[in-house]
């Protein structure tokens, strides 16, 4: 019964997404936003981009980095081993260059250090620069089903558990803000 419910919110999911997929504007930043969320490189930039000509923020850059990396061994090492989900596809859709996941399908590994990381920048940058780690974060984890990577439950599985560990992370990244 539950397996049929995530069946029909990704097959609804995947109708929905298909509109951005021939659009030549949201396929050129989708496409890139799933590219700069590989290792969560966008996330690690926008680190090291906020701590130029601070000290403070330099560190914050490194808390941030590290609270990332504990993710990651979270997610792909331990909550994806768990699920072994397989793919709506191997290398994703035609109309995107993406890189060949090795790991499985849930959670997207994407939309866990998206969530995670906005937690995180939120908590040294407050709002409204926040309103910005949010969009950037929906963008990349979203991108992620665009480009038929995952489906729509792994990005919102990813979506969670990056929250959770963002929340989990805050007492230690408090020490820094």
């Amino acid at each position: 019964m539950r397996q049929n419910n995530f069946v029909r919110l990704d097959s609804l999911g995947d109708r929905l997404l298909e509109p951005l997929r021939n659009h030549r504007v949201s396929v050129a930043i989708f496409g890139a936003a799933s590219t700069i969320g590989d290792f969560s490189i966008i996330w690690h930039a926008i680190g090291l981009i906020r701590s130029i000509g601070s000290v403070h923020r330099l560190g914050q850059a490194l808390v941030l980095s590290v609270v990332l990396g504990i993710e990651s061994l979270v997610v792909n090492q331990g909550v994806k081993r768990l699920f072994k989900r397989q793919r709506p596809t191997v290398s994703g859709d035609d109309r995107f260059t993406v890189r060949e996941p090795r790991t499985s399908s849930f959670p997207s590994g994407h939309a866990s250090s998206a969530a995670c990381a906005a937690i995180v920048l939120i908590a040294f940058s407050g709002w409204p620069l926040g309103a910005l780690w949010v969009f950037i974060a929906l963008i990349v984890a979203l991108s992620r089903a665009v480009v038929r990577i995952h489906h729509i439950s792994d990005v919102l599985g990813g979506l969670i558990i990056g929250l959770l560990l963002g929340l989990i992370a805050l007492p230690f990244v408090h020490h820094f803000s």
